[in-house]
């Protein structure tokens, strides 16, 4: 995690953090009247800027994405959830790169003009895995402060994470990928650092974030059905919260 400081001592990076932070804000406040829960969240098109931030800037997009949606959330939805909230994108915007670093999937597909195969498939994953630790952190943090129930929160801001990324991350992706490369703007060009592929800690981490989250959610929604009002939610998640964030340290 030692590149996520960095940032702070390169202008190139630093530039990047305030162009993803410029890119998600903006693409945030016009949806702010059409909510999809009032005061915590709403149709988010710009889900798609942390995704795709992240594998282009890396750790320049997980600050960028933070800050953006703090800026959001000044137009609409500031509050207690918007802490969780700084986290919780913090973290969408964190986790691609990290996987992506690791796989190598990008480096051999350098020059192509296509997605498919597994390529396509593993940004669905990736899309998939930051979508749910973004929406399982913010769910909790929901329940913390009595800001509707939890992980009903969480599901919608799953699911609105995932579909839009889905949606529009590849071509969005296949039409920036190969510019910003040529350019020398990737993050590991700007850091001078390849990435290398994956080792057994950054196995067992993301392991750890499909097991945590995929719980929390399960569990989370189960207590609530029979008790939406209460501790129930936040301490039987709270566990399985704390391996998502061990795996997020591992990766």
């Amino acid at each position: 995690m030692r590149e996520l400081f960095e940032v702070w001592r390169n202008t190139r990076l630093i530039v990047q953090v305030a162009v993803t932070a410029a890119l998600y804000a903006a693409a945030l406040i016009p949806f702010k009247p059409i909510p999809l829960i009032p005061g915590i969240t709403e149709v988010r098109p710009a889900n798609v800027i942390p995704i795709v931030c992240s594998l282009l800037f890396g750790p320049a997009a997980a600050w960028g994405t933070a800050f953006g949606n703090l800026i959001g959330d000044f137009f609409g939805t500031l509050g207690p959830g918007s802490i969780f909230g700084f986290v919780g994108n913090f973290l969408y915007g964190y986790v691609p790169y990290r996987i992506w670093a690791e796989t190598g999937l990008l480096r051999p597909q350098q020059g192509s003009r296509s997605i498919g195969g597994r390529w396509l498939v593993e940004y669905l994953l990736v899309a998939l895995l930051a979508g749910l630790v973004c929406a399982v952190v913010i769910g909790w943090g929901c329940e913390l402060f009595g800001l509707w129930p939890g992980f009903l929160v969480a599901t919608i801001i799953f699911l609105n994470n995932f579909i839009v990324a889905a949606v529009l991350g590849p071509g969005l992706l296949l039409a920036l990928y190969p510019r910003v490369r040529r350019w020398g703007l990737l993050y590991w060009q700007v850091l001078g650092e390849e990435p290398v592929r994956a080792s057994l800690r950054v196995r067992v981490g993301r392991l750890l974030c499909w097991a945590g989250c995929a719980a929390a959610l399960v569990v989370g929604n189960s207590i609530a059905v029979h008790q939406p009002v209460g501790t129930e939610v936040l301490m039987g998640v709270a566990p399985f919260l704390g391996v998502v964030l061990v795996g997020v340290l591992l990766i």
